[in-house]
Parts: C-alpha cells; sequence; structure tokens
C-alpha cells in the first residue's frame, strides 16, 4: 500500500505554523475523501497538516488547566518553524507576537503531500514537498528513499531541527531511513542535539527550565506540561510517574518488541527526569 498524492499550495496568513505543522489546500478538495479517516478543512478546504515522523520544540503550547500559553526554548523552536518555511519557498515572514502569520511573501507556494489518514483532531498526517509533482494529482505512490529525502520531515531531522516521534502506522522501511539519519546528525551534534538533555536528563527547578532552558523530546515537555498545570503551581515530581501512567500512551519500544507505556521509559529520580532510550526506538500507538 502506498501514499495518497495530494496537490496544492501552502498558505500560512492568518496561522501560526511551528515546525511540523502547517496548512495546506489541495487543488481537488474531494480528494481528502480518499482518506480513511476524517480531515477538518476550514471553509475553503485547507486542512492542517502534522508532518509525519518529526516533533519540533514548541513555539505555543497551552496544557488544560492554568498554566497558560507555553513554549519550549525558541532559538530552536523558532529556527525548526524557519527552516520549515523557507524549505517550502516562503521569502519572507512577519508574525505578531502570538507567533500568528501577519504577511508573507509569497503569499502561498505550491506543493504536494504525500497521506493516508489523519489523526483526531482531524489533521492531516503528511510527508510535505516543496514544487508540483510529475505524478498525477489523486494517485498512489511508493515512497521510496530517494522521495523521502526530498521531503519537508526528512530535511528537518537531517538539519537537527527535529526529534524523531514515530507512531504504529508508518511503515517500518521509511522508519529505519528516519532513524538512521537521525543517529547520524546527533553524533555529529547539529542543531538541537547540541542542546538535547533528553536522555542525559537534567533537573527541574521550575517552570521555566523546560520553558526557557532544557531542550527535550516535545512529547516530554507537553506532558510535564500537563501535570504541572494541575499541580497547583508546585514543580514536584512525584506525581509525575502515576500522572504519565493514567494517560495510557502506550508504545512499542524497539528493537525487542516490548509493549508497555510512555511511564516505563520515563525515568523519573526525586526532580531528576530522563528518557531511558533514544527516541527513535520507540513506536507510539495510536490513540
Amino acid at each position: 500500500m502506498g501514499l495518497n498524492l495530494i496537490q496544492g499550495n501552502f498558505r500560512v496568513i492568518k496561522a501560526a505554523p511551528d515546525g511540523d505543522s502547517i496548512r495546506f489546500y489541495p487543488n481537488n478538495p474531494k480528494l481528502w475523501e480518499k482518506l480513511p479517516t476524517r480531515v477538518s478543512p476550514n471553509r475553503a478546504g485547507g486542512v492542517q497538516l502534522r508532518l509525519d515522523s518529526i516533533d519540533t520544540l514548541e513555539t505555543h503550547f497551552q496544557a488544560r488547566g492554568g498554566i497558560g500559553m507555553q513554549h519550549q526554548p525558541l532559538e530552536f523552536a523558532h529556527s525548526a518553524a524557519s527552516e520549515l518555511l523557507k524549505f517550502l519557498g516562503f521569502k519572507k515572514i512577519t508574525r505578531n507576537d502570538n507567533e500568528v502569520v501577519t504577511t508573507a511573501e509569497p503569499e502561498e507556494v505550491p506543493g504536494f503531500i504525500l497521506t493516508r489518514f489523519a489523526d483526531i483532531y482531524g489533521r492531516a498526517i503528511a510527508f510535505a514537498f516543496k514544487g508540483n509533482s510529475d505524478q498525477e494529482d489523486g494517485s498512489n505512490i511508493y515512497l521510496d528513499k530517494s522521495l523521502l529525502k526530498k521531503s519537508a520531515n526528512y530535511h528537518l531531522l537531517a538539519k537537527g531541527f527535529a526529534y524523531p516521534t514515530f507512531y504504529s502506522k508508518l511503515y517500518p522501511d521509511i522508519r529505519q531511513q528516519l532513524a538512521s539519519v537521525t543517529e547520524k546528525v546527533r553524533q555529529e551534534n547539529k542543531g538541537l542535539w547540541a542542546e538535547d538533555k533528553t536522555k542525559k536528563g537534567f533537573i527541574l527547578e521550575e517552570l521555566e527550565t523546560i520553558t526557557e532552558s532544557v531542550v527535550i523530546l516535545p512529547k516530554l515537555f507537553r506532558r510535564l506540561l500537563g501535570y504541572l498545570a494541575i499541580n497547583d503551581g508546585s514543580v514536584a515530581l512525584d506525581g509525575f510517574s502515576n500522572y504519565l501512567e493514567s494517560l495510557n500512551d502506550r508504545l512499542v519500544i524497539l528493537p525487542e518488541g516490548h509493549i508497555t507505556g510512555f511511564d516505563f521509559v520515563v525515568k523519573v529520580e526525586g526532580q531528576n527526569i530522563k528518557l531511558t532510550t533514544e527516541p527513535e526506538n520507540l513506536v507510539f500507538i495510536e490513540k
């Protein structure tokens, strides 16, 4: 089984694209109907994309609770967002204080995506490409290694601006290629890997530890932020493992194929926290 090719354009004005999410407008909106899970298009047929297999630092994220809108260290969060837009063909972007794009040159750029399903939020999970495809719009495409390397997803991993975050619906051969480039850039200390503390661990002293200072896997950041938002202003981690277990984020640890929960691979000792394996060794199971 291949992926559905959908041609169209990327637009960013009045949106807040980050390094792994951007709005896409197909030439033929009826092609969304080919997906087995429903997308949530706007009035013009545009759909928010979630770039498959990667996760970039958050530029704006709000957990449930009274903690407000937060972000990860902005150097790498903004670098990822800027790199994605530059890669797709945008020349100049202006944003307001809420990360919303107010002007863009050009206002839209041509591109195409390869996708086969949407997530529970109605976002198309996709590999994104710049320019026009020479294949027929709506056709079924096999994503081989040479084509994968032309995707924005691969580009951001290769630049060191994104973490790998794999889910079970991803084809194993694609996952292996993305894991390989991840290992290479980490060994070279490229981009965020020079600062990454996900597996080395860090001490959570205050909220600003994860919003301003420490570079970690965004999924871990989001789970920490969700916990802190309901923790009555305290940053004590003594309940964090139970909180993670309650969320029931299921995953497979490779290569042994151990099926467990995210709480199993997050080690908490006092205020010290770390992931016990490299992120490319985890395959999350979709909810």
